[in-house]
């Protein structure tokens, strides 16, 4: 399951109206492996607000109103994420939090896993 706090939510549903995308846009989350993680394989976080609807490769989830799809290839490295959106003196954006990360990078948007859990 990926979660999505209320004010992530509410920022997605935000950015979907003022883009004048249909209200039935979901949030596609993937893993890539690529990243600035020194220690292990480094993965990075991609997210994007998608029109189309879900391929049979993708897991569906919904949170907080907003849907939220998953390629089956990214899930093992993100199940039980949760999505926030923060403001602070740094800037504003989606903050993850990764209940599989091992170890990440300073900017947060990159991870890695077990090594196990990449086979």
């Amino acid at each position: 399951m990926i979660t999505l706090t209320k004010i992530a939510a509410e920022e997605l549903k935000r950015v979907i109206k003022e883009n004048n995308l249909p209200e039935s846009s979901a949030l596609r989350v993937e893993v890539r492996e690529d990243g600035c993680s020194s220690h292990g394989t480094p993965y990075s976080y991609y997210i994007k607000l998608e029109e189309s609807p879900a391929t049979s490769q993708d897991n569906v989830f919904e949170s907080e109103g907003v849907k939220v799809l998953v390629a089956q290839a990214s899930l093992q490295y993100i199940q039980g994420l949760s999505l926030d959106f923060v403001e602070s003196i740094h800037g504003r954006g989606f903050a993850f939090t990764n209940p599989n990360a091992k170890r990440s990078c300073g900017c947060g948007h990159s991870f890695s896993v077990d090594e196990e859990k990449e086979n």
